[in-house]
């Protein structure tokens, strides 16, 4: 039944990420704190997984090596994609219900830098759609949110594996 859930889980995430998030109001006046550059991610979409999912399962595939153990090498993996995924789930669902701009929503609004208001003074957006979806979907952040999701639990399995915290209090087991 776990890997069921976690079939649904990675449908609810991929139904998410169709969805478009709330507009919030952005007026004139809110612009000067939304014209930071318009750049690439200092970390790469790809590369969070590749740290948050990958590394782990590669060091539980290492301790699997070590103690050829079928069920903790299941169960480890498991529990790190229902970790990964639910915290994958709550942040999408928060974004899509804050709608908070990033700040480069500007030039994600306006790219060509030409301004373009209503009568109320809100944004009338011109640039892609797609990036002035994403431009609304600034917190939390889903790289930290993944990272902390999967660099905690592989913090916790190794805690327990060196046994950590088992009452003989040998603090250097955490150096």
């Amino acid at each position: 039944h776990d890997w069921v859930i976690l079939v649904i889980l990675i449908a609810i995430e991929i139904v998410l990420n169709l969805i478009s998030p709330f507009y919030r109001y952005v007026g004139k006046d809110m612009m000067t704190d939304l014209k930071y550059p318009f750049k690439d991610n200092t970390v790469p979409v790809w590369s969070v997984p590749v740290y948050a999912v990958l590394l782990p399962i590669l060091v539980f595939a290492c301790f699997y090596l070590k103690r050829t153990c079928v069920y903790d090498l299941h169960h480890s993996i498991l529990g790190l994609l229902f970790s990964v995924l639910i915290t994958g789930v709550i942040t999408d669902s928060i974004k899509l219900a804050t709608g908070r701009p990033r700040p480069n929503f500007y030039w994600r609004c306006f790219p060509d830098g030409k301004e373009l208001y209503d009568a109320l003074g809100g944004v009338i957006c011109h640039g892609k759609p797609g990036e002035v979806k994403e431009g609304h979907k600034s917190f939390p952040s889903g790289h930290t949110s993944w990272s902390f999701a999967g660099l905690t639990f592989l913090s916790l399995y190794l805690s327990g594996k060196i046994k950590a915290f088992n009452g003989e209090g040998h603090v250097a087991k955490l150096c």
